[in-house]
């Protein structure tokens, strides 16, 4: 097996975050439910997005955002998803590019618009996501980069994107070229309700490729249709090598090499916005272990990159990872 030229290769939806402050009087005039993420068309999007007031943009989605992070630790990243050739597809390429990450997928002309996410702040950190999907999801298998696919050392599948029959063409096709070069394959589960809709080709792709399990308790517990996490942990262990498990405030378990591994939460000093706590667990789990560093140490920079981004608004660290890693010793 030749040496990787990525370290970890991202495929997903390609979203530009729209991130703004609101208070819960906001929410209920545009009829969202603080916390929830919830599908709006594209008139909805923009009603809300001429209302909104002040907001920063950026590349994200959940994949992308772990990507991001990848990038921040000082890994060598890349990234697939798909934008259309508007005004909201250039600040998708032109950002992602900006931070280091290698994405080269040609925009898509003449259909459906760049997809974006409205993301709400309420004053107590809890975030609303009202997302329109627009070119996201058609993902197909002309637009993998097999070369790069095959040159990264881990590939990173977002499970949001796993609802359209051609996207999951090219995610088994992905995993089929990673799988080929002698590559590590990770899944995300991503949401409770993507697990329902996807059950029994999920635990497929899990149990036929998938070298690293991402999912939070209640995703875990979905896949196996069990409310005791221990019973989910212990069959998720079962079906894959390595299960990276998060549970919120108890912190996280990894089950792998023959050993359940707790890794406390890192403190933090205040919540602000938890958008993209999960996507920065994961790269800082998956820049550990493309580094080659224990288990113990990829959870606890997945910990740490979570606790960061949860300490001010936006799912992008505001200092880069590798120098505050450096600064507490961790790398």
């Amino acid at each position: 097996m030749t040496a990787a030229r990525f370290d970890v290769i991202g495929i997903g939806n390609a979203i530009v975050d729209i991130i703004g402050r609101c208070d819960e009087a906001y929410l209920a005039t545009i009829g969202a439910t603080k916390g929830s993420m919830r599908l709006v068309g594209a008139d909805e999007v923009k009603k809300i997005y001429a209302t909104m007031g002040p907001a920063v943009e950026i590349s994200g989605g959940s994949a992308a955002n772990t990507i991001a992070g990848i990038a921040s630790f000082g890994g060598k990243a890349a990234f697939i998803g798909t934008v259309a050739s508007d005004e909201f597809g250039k600040i998708f390429t032109h950002d992602i590019r900006s931070i280091g990450v290698a994405f080269d997928v040609e925009p898509i002309s003449n259909e459906a618009p760049t997809s974006r996410s409205l993301i709400l702040v309420t004053p107590d950190g809890e975030r609303t996501m009202n997302t329109f999907l627009g070119i996201s999801t058609s993902l197909s298998e002309s637009q993998l980069k097999l070369d790069l696919i095959r040159d990264s050392a881990i590939l990173y599948l977002e499970g949001y994107l796993f609802d359209e029959p051609q996207a999951k063409q090219a995610f088994r096709k992905a995993l089929q070229a990673a799988k080929t070069a002698g590559r590590k394959v990770a899944l995300t589960l991503s949401d409770g309700f993507c697990v329902d809709r996807h059950r029994a080709e999920f635990l497929e792709l899990i149990r036929s490729g998938i070298d690293i399990l991402f999912a939070n308790e209640s995703e875990i517990k979905s896949l196996y249709q069990t409310e005791s996490f221990d019973l989910a942990a212990k069959n998720a262990s079962n079906d894959t090598k390595l299960a990276v498990l998060t549970r919120s405030a108890k912190g996280s378990v990894l089950f792998g090499e023959g050993r359940a591994i707790e890794i406390a939460p890192e403190p933090i000093s205040e919540l602000i916005d938890t958008t993209g706590a999960g996507d920065l667990y994961a790269s800082g789990f998956l820049f550990g272990y493309s580094q080659g560093y224990r288990l113990e140490i990829c959870g606890r920079l997945a910990s740490f990159a979570a606790s960061e981004i949860i300490s001010h608004i936006g799912a992008r660290p505001e200092i880069a990872l590798n120098e505050l890693a450096r600064q507490r010793g961790m790398i």
